[in-house]
């Protein structure tokens, strides 16, 4: 879930609160929140008219962010996203399996839980070789975890429904061709709303398709870019 932003000059990449390089970093951990400290990096980085790609709630975050200063970026690209304050049912029951295992079992078996049980990694166990799934096992097993222990992750905001109607902005939204109904149904209510959308749909991808095809992906991108 790490915002990317590129402009001509640099690349940005930004770590979520409570991922990555940022896991020290105190929550709350929701979209909201997370849209705050991708506008903060990009002040303090001198970053302006920037691409955003995000995946998931990092791409809810930073179309949250672009819904509310619109003038940061010049495009997103959006992979899997979560529709900013609409309920992800299947996302909030895994969600919620992993926070009561982290607590009753300790964060090794609730990284565990979070890797079987969760549907987005579906191709990924079924492909482990082509689709790198013994790296991202690394990526899991060195999560903290502080967010899985936050209630306001998915997080109740008011769907900003008519922000996103008005967003003069390029869109693209990417899912994988097994991509979860939750997603998929969010991906088609977004770009139902976004005057500027492109969909595009990755065969044979699942939650992660930039991960799973990066060179599938990244054609898409590039397509869509050379497109503006």
């Amino acid at each position: 879930q790490i915002p990317v932003f590129r402009t001509t000059h640099r690349l940005l990449l930004v770590d979520l609160p409570g991922h990555g390089l940022s896991s020290a970093m105190p929550g709350p951990y929701g979209v909201s929140e997370y849209a705050a400290s991708i506008k903060g990096a990009m002040v303090d980085a001198g970053v302006r008219d920037a691409v955003f790609w995000g995946t998931h709630l990092g791409a809810a975050s930073g179309l949250l962010l672009a819904c509310r200063t619109p003038d940061l970026f010049v495009s997103l690209v959006l992979e899997g996203p979560v529709f900013p304050g609409r309920p992800m049912p299947a996302v909030a029951q895994v969600l919620s399996r992993v926070s009561d295992t982290a607590r009753q079992k300790g964060m090794e078996a609730a990284r565990k839980t979070w890797w079987e049980e969760g549907g987005w990694f579906a191709v990924m166990r079924d492909r482990p070789q082509e689709c790198r799934a013994a790296e991202q096992r690394e990526i899991i097993d060195a999560f903290e975890g502080a967010p899985w222990m936050d209630s306001g992750l998915i997080g109740p905001i008011t769907p900003p429904d008519d922000d996103l109607r008005n967003l003069g902005i390029p869109v693209l939204i990417m899912n994988g061709e097994h991509d979860l109904p939750d997603f998929l149904q969010a991906a088609d209510e977004l770009s139902a709303l976004l005057p500027h959308c492109r969909r595009a749909i990755i065969a044979g991808g699942g939650g992660f398709p930039f991960w799973e095809f990066p060179d599938a992906v990244n054609a898409e991108v590039q397509a869509f870019l050379a497109s503006l």
